[in-house]
């Protein structure tokens, strides 16, 4: 009970500051995809903050070894990282960008996983398109395979992860 009064007060406070920002865009953009675009900004952020603190203090840039697998500190940064961004763009998107989905909450998110899955894969074979068959430098490369990875990303979530 009290975990869900916390999350009620925190989607309120949420989508108070994403009315906010989204008045002057109004008339250009639904707010659905501002509200999947402002919360996907907002947990990339926190993805960036976690693997800074992961990398930098956590494993003190220094390979981390199990005993039975060693990983290095960048991959390791990435792998405690990933599950807990997961959750918070699941939560992020169920509760903020695509609310009033009939879907219980574990089909939600397998489905949010099997789209995420989806996305890693639509950008290794993105990247791997533009810079080594197209020639296209890294940076725009990469630009280019987060908007396509993005779009799709938006519309399997908006009609199969959280349809309404």
């Amino acid at each position: 009970m009290l975990m869900t009064h916390i999350e009620r007060i925190t989607e309120k406070a949420i989508l108070n500051v994403i009315e906010f920002f989204y008045t002057p865009f109004r008339k250009f953009i639904p707010v659905t995809f501002f509200r999947y675009g402002f919360s996907g900004g907002a947990n990339m952020v926190f993805d960036w903050v976690l693997y800074f603190v992961f990398y930098n203090f956590l494993f003190q840039k220094q390979v981390v070894d199990f005993g039975f697998i060693a990983f290095t500190p960048h991959i390791a940064a990435f792998i405690f990282k990933f599950p807990i961004t997961l959750l918070t763009g699941f939560w992020l998107n169920r509760h903020i960008s695509f609310s009033g989905s009939p879907l219980r909450g574990r089909i939600q998110l397998f489905r949010y996983f099997l789209v995420v899955a989806a996305c890693v894969i639509i950008n290794y074979i993105c990247l791997k398109l533009f810079v080594e068959y197209c020639g296209i430098r890294a940076e725009l490369a990469n630009i280019l395979t987060t908007i396509i990875a993005t779009v799709f990303s938006y519309f399997s979530q908006k009609h199969f992860s959280f349809k309404k």
